[in-house]
């Protein structure tokens, strides 16, 4: 079974928003954390080399593929700004209508840059999804923690 790439670093997550090239990028990426910290209660970790996370759950999958994952966190990749937000789009949706101009996959929001979006309408997903994901973690016995 391949092992999972995405996991804790001890990068210090001040620094690598600090190395984001973008200016706008970068902005909104000290924005977004403190969105996320008033959304989790939570200090953000990186998740691997570009995913700042916050919380943790640990999975397991009916193929017996298990690992951990940040509950909820965001990306400020080069193209654009990627939420995880513990949502599937299916759920989300309700939220995505107010958002403004975005893109989805399966899991993952893109945003362009933040003045794109309608905040509110952000807080309230992120809310929502946190929350899904609390309860979808805990009614599959999944471990959780807020580090």
């Amino acid at each position: 079974m391949a092992e999972t790439k995405t996991k804790v670093t001890k990068v210090s997550v001040k620094d690598f928003v600090a190395s984001v090239e973008n200016d706008t990028r970068r902005a909104d990426a000290e924005t977004l954390l403190k969105l996320f910290a008033k959304v989790t209660g939570w200090k953000p970790q990186m998740w691997g080399p570009t995913i700042i996370g916050y919380g943790r759950y640990t999975y397991t999958y009916e193929s017996g593929h298990s690992g951990d994952m940040c509950m909820v966190g965001f990306s400020p990749r080069g193209a654009r700004l990627s939420i995880y937000s513990g949502m599937y789009s299916d759920e989300a949706a309700p939220y995505l209508k107010a958002l403004g101009k975005h893109k989805i996959s399966k899991a993952c929001l893109y945003i362009n840059k933040l003045s794109d979006v309608d905040m509110a309408a952000l807080e309230k997903l992120l809310k929502a999804g946190f929350a899904s994901i609390k309860k979808s973690a805990k009614e599959k016995g999944w471990p959780t923690a807020s580090s």
